[in-house]
């Protein structure tokens, strides 16, 4: 059944999760602020970010088993390698959506760098690091937990995300974010970024081909879709906290976004709701963690799954990851390929843009397992209106 696409987002008022319907985190009258070289030894933490006792973490979370799909073999065109290589992602995907990949061509130096300068820009002063302070609706810059959107569950981590964009005039796009953000002293910092976006931007260019061939679908389809991606490159940074067993480092939710390419330090932190428990992802430095987000699903016709996550803390030893959100360019048609449509199969999401969901998720939604859901019932609202 043909769905008519919504090109515009209207206002739209969901209660119980518009930041707007919640105060600014207030200490003693004044704006909260994390400040993790203070909060990092405090045995008391802020009641903020105190999670409810149903959703606080377990540590000793049993590790799911994810399937490890040797890229280089795939994109090699070794037929058999290609064909065992579909089966264990196509699995994976309809059950929880996550897997890691190994010989994925990235340099490990590289790799290497992305990981020391998350140290070196998040051990600044907090002065500093409010250079590239994140505004409130918007999906980059730097946020010290999210205490200028919500007042409770706040994850105990910092970010600092920016845009990445594939099309060929936007090569410095990285290099003048940070040379105009923080100063010229971040130059060598935003060379190290731009070269992981575009070795990450390649990356999930083969992983969408290895996609295509799980779903039945031309090995090209998703590639060419995602080919001028506008995507999202985030630092994550977890501080130790004294009272882990209280809180989260990113609370449960599904990524909005269509596939996350992470690479974990050896800390470990990532869970994975699966069977209803929770389950760890343990670290793997030659590997990256990769999962389907919501966008993604919505073009497997919900055949792939996103899939809830969080990450939890520790009390001794700060986590760090760097996370590649790839996301499409802002004017492509979310719509599944007309191979994964069929009476059977009858489309289970309308068309969309990613720039819609991203609002959606950024000033009207705090991303969980239902955002998906909650966005296409309201896009059916609007076209019924």
């Amino acid at each position: 059944m043909a769905i008519d696409c919504i090109k515009t987002m209207p206002s739209i008022t969901t209660p119980h999760h518009h930041p707007k319907d919640q105060d600014q985190c207030k200490d003693d009258g004044k704006s909260f602020v994390f400040d993790a070289q203070v909060l990092r030894h405090q045995t008391n933490i802020p009641q903020q970010f105190i999670w409810p006792d149903h959703e606080k973490p377990n540590t000793n979370a049993p590790e799911l088993q994810v399937p490890l799909v040797d890229l280089g073999d795939f994109l090699s065109g070794n037929p058999v390698a290609a064909v065992e290589a579909s089966r264990l992602v196509g699995e994976a995907c309809k059950k929880h959506g996550f897997f890691l990949v190994v010989n994925h061509g990235v340099d490990k130096t590289l790799i290497a760098h992305a990981h020391n300068y998350v140290d070196t820009f998040f051990k600044l002063p907090l002065s500093e690091k409010q250079k590239a302070q994140r505004k409130i609706g918007e999906s980059c810059g730097y946020a010290s937990s999210f205490t200028g959107r919500f007042s409770s569950k706040l994850p105990w981590k910092e970010t600092l995300s920016f845009r990445y964009k594939a099309e060929e005039n936007s090569s410095k796009h990285i290099e003048e974010y940070f040379h105009n953000r923080m100063g010229e002293d971040f130059a060598e910092f935003g060379t190290v970024y731009q070269d992981y976006c575009e070795a990450m931007s390649t990356l999930s260019l083969g992983i969408m081909e290895l996609l295509g061939m799980s779903l039945g679908v031309s090995r090209e389809h998703f590639r060419e879709f995602f080919n001028e991606n506008d995507s999202i490159m985030r630092l994550n940074y977890y501080p130790p906290c004294q009272k882990p067993d209280l809180t989260l480092g990113t609370g449960p939710h599904c990524d909005p976004t269509s596939l996350t390419i992470l690479h974990q330090d050896q800390v470990g932190g990532l869970q994975v709701f699966v069977d209803n428990e929770w389950r760890s992802i343990n670290p793997n430095f030659d590997a990256f963690v990769v999962n389907i987000g919501d966008t993604f699903m919505a073009l497997s016709n919900g055949i792939y799954r996103s899939c809830l996550h969080r990450a939890v803390v520790n009390s001794q030893t700060p986590r760090k990851s760097l996370a590649f959100f790839l996301c499409p360019k802002n004017d492509k048609m979310v719509t599944p390929p007309h191979e994964l449509v069929d009476t059977c199969n009858p489309r289970i999401y309308p068309d969309f843009t990613w720039p819609m969901l991203l609002e959606f998720t950024q000033k009207h939604y705090r991303a969980d397992m239902k955002t998906l859901e909650v966005f296409t019932n309201w896009l059916h609202q609007r076209s019924l209106s």
